[in-house]
């Protein structure tokens, strides 16, 4: 990437949202407006333990998706249920920063969930109470990156978006704010 380059979206919070938060909220200083901090997708494969190429085609997916190297995650604990051990390798995730993540936000929001299916916007009450937001898509095929003939498995992802708000008040209006389309 250029070096001189800069995000649409990040150009528009510098330009419009972060004044409006300023006034909205009647923060004291400009280092109290939130920021979107990092983007976490993640792609949990729990048929990688019969199947090792579903794995690979995980992290392909999800390279191909964001932008940035996909790496393997493992199990943290066996559980005897599912056949899983300690250690083995079970999903993928990618952690976006930078103009990556607002390249990756954009086309979230403007491009991959207006193609869902049904689509009547997100639901409001994902935040985890210190304004962060957790939204879970169930194709990855929404995404135009995605070659469907290709892909061997329609398979769900997860996306965690981090922000600096405080509240789940505030990380709201500042998701709106970037065209975030919530449920009314």
């Amino acid at each position: 990437m250029d070096k001189n380059y800069v995000p649409r979206l990040k150009k528009i919070y510098k330009e419009t949202i972060a004044p409006e938060m300023l006034k909205e909220f009647a923060y004291k200083s400009s280092m109290q407006i939130p920021k979107l901090q990092k983007i976490i997708v993640s792609m949990g494969v729990g048929e990688a333990l019969q199947n090792k190429k579903l794995l690979d085609a995980a992290v392909g997916t999800l390279s191909q998706i964001t932008g940035q190297k996909a790496v393997k995650t493992k199990a943290k604990k066996s559980i005897a249920n599912f056949k899983i051990r300690a250690g083995q390798e079970i999903g993928t995730k990618v952690t976006l920063r930078g103009a990556m993540m607002y390249e990756f936000f954009d086309r979230l929001v403007n491009v991959a969930l207006p193609r869902v299916k049904d689509f009547h916007g997100i639901n409001q009450n994902a935040f985890d109470g210190h304004g962060n937001y957790s939204l879970g898509i169930q194709e990855q095929i929404i995404f135009p990156e995605i070659d469907f003939d290709k892909i061997e498995k329609i398979a769900g992802l997860n996306i965690v978006i981090v922000t600096s708000a405080k509240t789940d008040a505030e990380a709201k209006a500042f998701l709106s704010k970037f065209g975030m389309p919530f449920r009314k």
